[in-house]
């Protein structure tokens, strides 16, 4: 576990430049982190992720709507598809984000799900911090060169079809029933809330997901849904 930032470490490791290195620490550091240690100067990175997610989309849009002509559903699709918790936590660990997240004890030993949110939550917080450091423009490269780089993988996988009317399409194909779902589980606060849904075909659980909205785990149950059946 980390317990301090090393802002030349960081910017090799992302390939940006760090100017306020205070701002790349704030975007790296968890809610937990400031609960074990009272006087630390700085602020968790939530608000920096909630700039972040705003610059993400914007950027991902203004990209798309630029280069693809398709019509705006499979634009909503094609953004929706790499601005996910997985991708983003997928890239975020390939830069090797997760060496430099200052959190608690307790977060730290987090695997699976868990780990796969903080990391996506962080680089969402880290491009914030490069907004603020350097505005929208060195957002945008850094955007595009790790994250837009992966639609041409996600349309050709075919990942961005969304998996709720998919699963619909195919169960009612093979079975003639529509699928349902209902919320298993949350916990969290209510600023880290997390939802595990089950989808069922009647009144048979065919799968569960997880996310951070009830729609989320929805998505996930479906495409858990569509894997158990071996439909893909």
């Amino acid at each position: 576990m980390n317990t301090e930032f090393d802002a030349k470490r960081f910017s090799e490791a992302l390939g940006i430049e760090v100017i306020d290195a205070d701002l790349f620490q704030e975007s790296v550091t968890h809610r937990s982190y400031l609960n074990e240690h009272r006087g630390y100067r700085l602020d968790h990175n939530e608000r920096l992720e909630f700039l972040g997610d705003a610059v993400l989309e914007l950027v991902v849009t203004d990209y798309l709507y630029r280069h693809y002509p398709n019509p705006e559903g499979e634009l909503t699709s094609f953004r929706a598809s790499i601005v996910n918790g997985e991708i983003l936590a997928e890239i975020a660990g390939r830069l090797g984000l997760g060496d430099f997240l200052l959190m608690s004890r307790g977060e730290a030993k987090d695997t699976g799900r868990a780990r796969m949110w903080l990391l996506a939550n962080a680089i969402e917080a880290v491009i914030g911090a490069l907004y603020l450091d350097q505005g929208y423009g060195a957002a945008r490269v850094f955007i595009e060169r790790n994250v837009i780089s992966e639609l041409p993988r996600v349309i050709e996988a075919g990942l961005h079809t969304d998996p709720k009317s998919r699963f619909q399409e195919l169960s009612q194909e093979k079975t003639g029933i529509t699928p349902s779902y209902r919320v298993l589980k949350e916990w969290g606060p209510d600023h880290d809330r997390h939802f595990t849904a089950g989808v069922f075909l009647n009144e048979t659980l065919v799968a569960e997901g997880e996310g951070a909205s009830k729609q989320e785990a929805q998505r996930a149950a479906a495409a858990a849904a569509i894997a158990a059946k071996g439909w893909g």
